[in-house]
């Protein structure tokens, strides 16, 4: 009967020890600063071109939600934010003009990009805010501008997905961005 215990506690033992080593940085969970974002993506994204000059703009408002109440409206639930934004073209760059983290009072919270960059063709960027980050509250939005040099370029795919726990059940829940006036 001993063998068989330990077996079993060697096994589990070696699993809980491979789940506890550290991830490929491009899944780590990165700090809600531009700069993180642009290197964990850096693949995905490219310089503006030189002289670039807008064939179209645009500006998509995503919901996001660092908090929301529960129950009898006494208990707060935290989630953590990802902002996802695709390009959807296979052959044309966007170039994310600024993405900028809203509260609910409609003040900025932290700008995102330093500068403009370039999306390339079918190239993701993500932008985290940690579930203990709760400046943004229960009506945090971002909004993402951009632009690009062809005007057949469709509109990039913009979504935020919030991840919580509450009651040991964990929630989770995506919302897409909407266009609004650049």
């Amino acid at each position: 009967m001993r063998i068989p215990l330990l077996a079993i506690f060697l096994f589990v033992s070696s699993f809980l020890g491979a789940a506890a080593q550290s991830p490929p940085a491009h899944l780590r969970s990165a700090p809600a600063t531009g700069a993180t974002a642009l290197e964990l993506f850096a693949d995905s994204i490219a310089e503006p071109p030189a002289g670039f000059v807008p064939a179209r703009r645009g500006a998509l408002y995503a919901p996001a939600y660092s908090s929301l109440f529960s129950g009898a409206g006494r208990a707060r639930v935290d989630f953590a934010i990802t902002l996802s934004i695709h390009n959807v073209s296979p052959d044309r760059a966007v170039i994310l003009d600024s993405v900028v983290y809203y509260d609910t009072a409609g003040r900025a919270v932290e700008t995102y990009l330093p500068r403009p960059v370039a999306l390339k063709p079918f190239g993701t960027i993500q932008f985290f805010v940690p579930r203990d980050d709760v400046r943004g509250g229960t009506g945090a939005n971002f909004v993402v501008r951009w632009s690009a040099a062809d005007a057949r370029v469709d509109t990039p795919h913009v979504e935020t997905v919030m991840i919580g726990v509450a009651n040991n059940q964990s929630l989770a829940f995506v919302v897409p961005a909407r266009p609004i006036e650049p």
